[in-house]
This record gives C-alpha cells, structure tokens and sequence, in this order.
C-alpha cells in the first residue's frame, strides 16, 4: 500500500514522512518543484507544496499537482498535511483535494499534534494549554491568526459544508466516532473538524475512519491522524505480529492498565491461578501445563498474549497462612508464583511455531523470573518508552534476540502497558510496509 501526503512547508512533510517511517512506511519528501522518485521502494512519499504564504489560487494550483504527481505514483491513501497552529490555507487546500478525488471523499480535520502540546477541545486549537490566537504564533507578519477555532477556520476558506465531532463523542470511544462520523456524511457534510487532546483518542478517530466502507477518507492533520490511519489501512487485513505480555502485579494500576490494553486490542487474557502457583504441591506442574496449553491455543489468533495472574474481582492471596499449612517461607512461596508465570510465558516461546515479535514485562521480580527461566545473560538497553520502561533486546537463552519492554509495577498511568505495547509493534512495522 502507497500513502502519500501533501504538506504545506518543508519541514512538515518531514515529520510527518518520520512518523509514518515508525509505523511501517518507507518514507521520503520530494521537496518543492521536484519529482517523485522512479523505480523505488517508497511506501510513502511527501510532497513539499511550499504554499503556506502564497494565494489561495497558488497553494490550489499546486496542491492539485502534487495530486496528480501522487495519484500517477500509485498511492491509495492522500492525506493533507496543514500547520500544526493552523496558519496557511486549509480550506482551499482541502477542497481542491476534495473536489479533484470526487463525491465519495470526506475530509477529516483533526488539528491536535499532543506530543508537541497541540489540541483541540469544543473545536478550539489550544497550544500548551493557550488558545492559538494569543500565542506568539498568531503575530506572524505573513500568516497572523485571529481565530481559534478550527470549524470557524475552514468554514471561512472552504466552500463546501463543514461540522464538527466534539469531545464528548471523541471520548466514548471508537464506536461513538464512528457512528457520528456516519450521521456528519448523511447530513451531506464534506469537512468534518474532530476535536483530540490524546494519541489515544486520534488512533480511536484513525480506527473509526477505517471501519467504514466506501468513502474516501483524506486525513487533514499535522502528522498523528495520518500516521495512525495509514498504519490501520496498510495493516487492516493482516495481523501477523505477536507479542507476549507477561503481568504479575495484582494492583489496582494493573487492573486498569490491563483492562485498557485488553479494550484496546481485543486480547481475551491467559488467566494464570495465583492459588496454584503459590504452592509446593503438584497444583505448581499442573497450572503451568494447563496454562502453557490455553496460551499456546489464544496465541494463535491473537496479536497480543495478555499472560497475568491479576484476575478481576480475586482476592490477594494470604501467602502468611498457605506457608505455614506448607511449612515453607512466604519468600519461596512469592518466587514459586513468579517463577511459575515465567514458565509458562518461556514455554509458548518455546513451543510456538509463530515468531515471537517482542515481549513485555511488568514488575521486577517477574522479569527476573524470565530472564532466570529462559537462561537470558543480559539485556541490551536502547531507548526509555515512558519513564521507568526501558526497552531493549534479551542476549542469550530462549528469548535471545526478542526485543522487550520492561515497566515497574506501579509506574505509569491507564494507558502506559498499551503504550509500551504500540512502541514495539512500531518497532517491528518501521519499514514493513511493502508496495
């Protein structure tokens, strides 16, 4: 699959190029009055239209070759890069894409960029928290900005009917979107402003845009919504990735951020018995098996191998009292439980026929665990995910070369496991995107 983006200024067809390079895409910009590159294994090409500043009968004009420049490349997917504090000419930009794609396109307009502050809330872009007009933005001496809300913006550029998806319908989720999304279409609007203030929220948006069928959706943003919806249209049909993730935290934290995850990717947990593992009986051999085998079945069909002993609604286990019935310590029985979700996850790497794409722990008695388990020497670190999740690759052992995060039990908030998770299935997608 071909994407392709037409970007206002140079450094914005840039980043936006980066960003789909992290979910998947071969990415280049051709900078302005260049050519697409020939006989290459781009999946997605920038186009640089340098026409922020310039009039409105110029930024068309070359919006519309850039179209045609993209079109004859072969790219299924154009989305129209615009500033991220919405100066330049968005509307007739987005309605000389409109109106060259035909009657089927909608334009989704999300101008929240969150990692750089950027957001939009009741339709206004706010930039850390301040409305775009009464930021040092809006004095620019050749683009100054006066208004803040974005649906005021393209209704004064464009000439086609525009509305607005707010943030209460944004924050219900997926389905909300999507059905708003569908009654916005019915009502004959060609331009429709969503409001986001999280990643989370335009992936939500990409996922909406991408389960409806037959409309043509161009993505108007700087950089997520394409980014995100360009990975679920390349990917849309195929789910081969598989990632393990290995819970023994029994917090509340947990509890949220594994409930998060499991909405997020469907994912149906192995739910491992806290009560038999936190034993010296054979109950320790049995669980494992009759775990490796659930979680070996679920990882067929499964992106992501949720393996946990936190179970909904279970009580924490009285390790005092099952030590004294057993006349063990409370230590050992606290390292048979770790070491017992250890095996299991070390037994589906191992007996698996499906590549394991990386894994995630949380907890560090736990990844001790795995690491003892699957005789791992080292972890090779690379990069900080969130504070307190690094990530990295195991040396040695079963998991030798698998990259892995690991997160401290009570570190991050509802979203960080499923963060963690997307910066692995990015790592695995950079560059997999293939023509």
């Amino acid at each position: 699959m071909k994407i392709g983006i037409i970007a206002d200024d140079l450094t914005g067809a840039n980043a936006t190029g980066v960003r789909l390079a992290k979910n998947g895409f071969m990415s280049a910009t051709v900078v302005f009055g260049g050519e697409v590159p020939k006989n290459s294994d781009f999946t997605s090409i920038s186009i640089d239209t340098d026409s922020r500043y310039c009039s409105p009968s110029n930024a068309e004009e070359r919006v519309l070759k850039a179209y045609e420049q993209l079109t004859n490349w072969g790219a299924s997917v154009i989305g129209k890069r615009i500033d991220s504090t919405v100066r330049g000419n968005l509307g007739v930009e987005t309605d000389a894409l409109l109106n060259a794609i035909g009657g089927n396109s909608i334009a989704i307009v999300v101008a929240s960029y969150p990692d750089s502050g950027r957001v939009v809330s009741g339709g206004y872009l706010l930039v850390d928290g301040v409305p775009v007009e009464a930021t040092d933005v809006a004095k620019d001496p050749m683009n100054p900005i006066s208004i803040s809300h974005v649906p005021t913006i393209m209704e004064n550029q464009s000439k086609l009917k525009v509305s607005h998806v707010g943030l209460g319908t944004v924050l219900k989720g997926k389905e909300s979107i999507q059905l708003q999304i569908v009654k916005q279409i019915e009502a004959m609007n060609r331009i429709i402003v969503v409001d986001a203030v999280t990643n989370e929220e335009i992936d939500n948006i990409a996922e909406a845009m991408a389960s409806i069928d037959g409309i043509h959706f161009i993505p108007v943003d700087p950089g997520p919504l394409s980014a995100s919806y360009g990975r679920m249209k390349a990917h849309q049909h195929v789910q081969t990735n598989k990632f393990i993730v290995t819970v023994g935290s029994i917090t509340p934290l947990t509890g949220r951020q594994l409930n998060y995850l499991i909405d997020k990717k469907n994912a149906e947990p192995v739910y491992v018995h806290a009560s038999a593992l936190a034993s010296m009986t054979n109950s320790w051999e049995e669980e494992i098996a009759r775990a490796t085998e659930e979680a070996l079945s679920k990882l067929e069909d499964q992106e992501v191998l949720i393996i946990t002993t936190y179970t909904p609604g279970t009580e924490k286990l009285n390790l005092s009292e099952i030590a004294l019935k057993e006349g063990v310590t409370e230590e050992k029985l606290a390292k048979r439980l770790t070491e017992g979700l250890a095996r299991v996850t070390n037994n589906v790497v191992q007996q698996t026929n499906h590549q394991i794409d990386g894994t995630f722990s949380s907890g560090g008695d736990v990844t001790a665990a795995i690491c003892a388990v699957s005789n791992a020497t080292a972890i090779g670190l690379q990069d900080e995910v969130i504070p307190l999740a690094a990530y990295g690759h195991f040396i040695g052992g079963t998991f030798d070369g698998i990259p892995v995060i690991t997160k401290g039990g009570m570190v991050g908030d509802k979203y960080s496991i499923y963060k963690c998770v997307r910066f692995l299935t990015n790592k695995k997608e950079e560059g997999s995107v293939l023509v």
